[in-house]
């Protein structure tokens, strides 16, 4: 990662307070809205991919306004890990506003949370990414890599929802869709993954040129 600037570091600063909010907003709706035990409760919170992937952002963006100092710190700083995190969030944004935005409409807090975990929050860390990182140090086979966190996430959630019967994503609902559905559409997220990944290297590459 680049050094930043006191603007650039604000900026980073103003994506973990957004992020932060957000995480501990649907925490806090997750806890007094639904019927189950505590337990169970924070389990289905960390079965979310938009969950994990903005505490990813809230994470990365404490530690770039924080610094390099510590050993988690130097962690974030890595260009791999920053782009990866970028392709993370981008597909979450991606997949609720064009697949699953039609069959949800969230009120009151839950409103400004999704939008926040969905939108804004995609958004300024992909403008973070773009302006504020470094990136002469992406290589074309960390995309494999890039790949364990997503591919690890599938085989959670459906070793979890055989077990408990739920699917967070109506794309990944075994339940209803069948598993051979299922996995076509695991499929086509895994391509998904790839796909911005490889895009993400490439702009990578010919920024870090000029």
């Amino acid at each position: 990662m680049e050094t930043q600037t006191s603007p650039g570091r604000l900026f980073n600063g103003l994506i973990a307070l957004l992020a932060w909010f957000a995480l501990f907003a649907q925490l806090y709706i997750h806890l007094t809205m639904l019927p189950f035990p505590v337990k169970e409760l924070i389990i289905r919170y960390f079965s979310y991919f938009t969950i994990l992937s903005n505490l990813m952002v809230a994470i990365s963006c404490t530690m770039l306004f924080i610094g390099n100092g510590t050993g988690s710190g130097r962690f974030f700083h890595r260009q791999s890990v920053v782009a990866a995190i970028t392709v993370y969030i981008v597909i979450v944004g991606a997949v609720y506003n064009l697949v699953l935005r039609s069959v949800w409409d969230p009120q009151g807090l839950q409103k400004v949370v999704d939008e926040l975990f969905h939108t804004v929050n995609p958004i300024l860390y992909l403008l973070m990414w773009i302006f504020l990182a470094g990136k002469d140090q992406l290589k074309w086979k960390m995309v494999f890599s890039w790949l364990i966190y997503p591919i690890v996430y599938c085989i959670f959630i459906l070793i979890r929802g055989h077990a408990s019967g739920l699917y967070p994503y109506p794309f990944i609902n075994v339940i209803e869709l069948g598993m051979t559905k299922t996995l076509q559409n695991i499929g086509i997220l895994s391509a998904s993954f790839l796909a911005v990944s490889l895009l993400v290297i490439a702009v990578g590459k010919q920024m870090s040129k000029r």
